[in-house]
């Protein structure tokens, strides 16, 4: 073939052409009300997400506001249960000095009754003796040593207990005092 019609056949046509165009511009139309229809849900998926944000923040210092109330109240009436408890002791110390006239025994009956009540405040409350006796092994995280001195304990006991002490719920409030024993005092 020659080359004329070569040119011939690569040729579109004139009257085709806008033919040509509106499909372009119908495709492009498409492709634009595709892109127009995702970033409207790309949009609506990011607003919903930024909701759900402000709603958890909300949720969160509202958790937080909560949990400082309630540790601001533990503070506040975290000794109530053990105030209770020393009521009746205080009622009946009070009630035994009102009385003007009793004998030795009576008075000694009482102040043992309290003493049980005030035992009883203890245990509901988790308050604890600390009395080492003599030849039980120094703890320091229980007993506060004063001083060593020689004994007939073996090194390193309690040779003599000072003081009680006490303990709430396995924190010691006050360490028993103590006097270690050093050992057999030489010869």
């Amino acid at each position: 073939m020659s080359a004329s019609t070569d040119q011939n056949e690569n040729q579109i046509p004139e009257d085709n052409q806008p033919e040509n165009e509106s499909i372009d511009v119908a495709a492009e139309s498409l492709v634009e009300s595709g892109l127009d229809q995702q970033l409207e849900e790309a949009q609506a998926k990011v607003a919903q997400y930024y909701d759900q944000l402000l709603r958890a923040k909300a949720e969160m210092e509202n958790i937080r506001r909560r949990a400082d109330d309630e540790v601001s109240k533990a503070r506040k009436f975290g000794t109530e249960s053990f105030a209770e408890s020393l009521l009746p002791v205080r009622d009946s110390l009070e009630a035994a000095l009102a009385q003007e006239e009793q004998t030795i025994e009576a008075f000694r009956e009482g102040v043992e009754t309290t003493l049980r009540q005030l035992d009883n405040a203890f245990t509901r409350n988790q308050l604890k003796e600390v009395a080492p006796q003599a030849g039980d092994k120094f703890d320091p995280h229980l007993h506060q040593a004063i001083s060593t001195v020689p004994s007939d304990q073996a090194e390193g006991t309690v040779a003599m207990a000072l003081q009680k002490g006490y303990v709430l719920a396995d924190r010691v409030l006050r360490p028993a005092l103590v006097m270690v024993s050093s050992g057999q005092a030489p010869a």
